[in-house]
């Protein structure tokens, strides 16, 4: 984790422990995300990444240590009021109606999976709504219907509604789920993109697959059955010994053009 004491830390995780049933998600786990940082959450199923981001988006308590967002510490603080000044992009995010794009921008300043009765934006939020729209290239599809769209452009639709309420803190929960190459690519172009232009703001994005990360990210960590193996610098964390630690699988990591790729070190010394 980076030492610059000058950088304000936005999410701080210290020693956490989470039970359910008898059985640890998480077990003494620290993170801590200072503004303008973008941190990958990388781990096999189950190593509790799901857990953990829950932590970071105000959305359960630990059993033990502290979390605290945005400086306020979880257990002293109302999590539907924290929540609302936390981005959060997920892509089976459900509605009840089949809203506009507009319409489910705007409920970022809600915080509410639909629009809500008897409220009505003001001009300064319809007008970022639709800037923020058009910084995700979905200008053309503002008025376009939900059911109409495709799973990318939902996501980068969910991007613009995160950034609405202008939030310290983004999370990203497996964003390219259910994409096909061409969409994902387009969706990180878009995060990177984003990142460049709000460079106050932090992130941490869960994924299973390192493909699915954008060049823009600047620290990792690594979780196995819910404790951490490894956390720092990407580069110094998304080596090939400490994924294949973390996954118990023989793996050869790359990094080309800031992206990073995962192979089998049987099929890597087959190719050669």
């Amino acid at each position: 984790m980076t030492d610059d004491v000058q950088t304000p830390v936005v999410l701080d995780v210290d020693g956490v422990r989470v039970s359910r049933r008898g059985r640890d998600l998480l077990d003494d786990v620290s993170l801590r995300v200072r503004a303008g940082e973008h941190w990958a959450l990388i781990g096999p199923n189950g190593a509790g990444k799901t857990t953990l981001l829950a932590l970071c988006g105000a959305r359960a308590h630990p059993t033990a240590g502290t979390v605290e967002v945005l400086g306020r510490r979880l257990g002293r603080v109302d999590l539907a009021e924290l929540r609302r000044q936390i981005g959060h992009v997920d892509p089976r995010h459900r509605m009840v109606g089949d809203n506009t794009v507009r319409e489910v921008v705007l409920t970022g300043a809600t915080g509410s999976s639909d629009p809500v009765v008897r409220w009505s934006p003001t001009a300064e939020q319809e007008a970022r709504a639709d800037r923020l729209t058009a910084s995700v290239g979905m200008e053309a599809r503002r008025d376009s219907r939900w059911s109409v769209l495709s799973q990318g452009e939902r996501g980068r639709a969910l991007i613009a509604r995160a950034l609405l309420a202008e939030p310290a803190l983004l999370l990203l929960d497996e964003p390219a789920t259910g994409l096909d190459v061409a969409a994902r690519e387009h969706l990180l172009d878009t995060v990177d993109a984003l990142r460049t232009a709000h460079p106050e703001v932090a992130s941490v994005t869960v994924t299973h697959h390192l493909e699915d990360l954008p060049a823009s990210t600047t620290h990792a960590v690594l979780l196995r059955e819910g404790r951490v193996t490894a956390r720092g610098p990407a580069d110094e964390v998304l080596t090939s010994e400490l994924v294949s630690a973390a996954f118990d699988h023989p793996l050869v990591i790359d990094r080309v053009d800031g992206r990073w790729a995962a192979r089998t070190a049987r099929s890597a010394r087959s190719a050669g």
